[in-house]
């Protein structure tokens, strides 16, 4: 019988895989269990429209994460932060922060654990932050940490 696994079933087959299993293995466990439905037109149809939507999301998100980087590229952050004696910051500069002022400079949300930062930011300069907006997609910025 052939079969479309609605969840993963372990020796068997994947969530949205199609495949041919015994005839009583799918009427006694598969079906019974709501792990698998038959593989019928309607069900065929079904399950094609959900990975367009699934493709269609991914494109989406593929083209943002695109668009995003090419508005960051060669851009620097400016980051005002209070300092101590020796001109070292009081704390440090993290990624929430550069998310943060990347958001208020830019007006481009950025989760803060897409940036990831070359060193830790404990004194005035400059460095580099990398932004990893999809899988592939990644972009380096200027981040500029100057006295308040």
């Amino acid at each position: 019988m052939k079969v479309i696994f609605l969840q993963d079933v372990k020796g068997s087959g994947k969530k949205g895989e199609v495949k041919n299993v015994a005839d009583g293995y799918a009427r006694n466990m598969l079906l019974p269990k709501g792990l698998a439905v038959e593989a019928n037109a309607t069900n065929m149809t079904k399950l094609k429209g959900q990975q367009d939507s699934a493709q269609h999301k991914i494109d989406m998100e593929k083209k943002a994460a695109n668009e995003a980087a090419d508005k960051l590229r060669g851009k620097k952050v400016t980051i005002k932060a209070k300092a101590g004696s020796n001109d070292r910051l009081f704390g440090s500069v993290t990624a929430g922060n550069v998310s943060d002022a990347i958001s208020e400079q830019f007006g481009i949300k950025v989760d803060k654990k897409k940036i990831t930062l070359n060193t830790d930011i404990k004194a005035f300069g400059s460095y580099t932050a990398e932004i990893k907006f999809y899988t592939g997609i990644s972009e380096k910025i200027d981040v500029e940490v100057t006295e308040a």
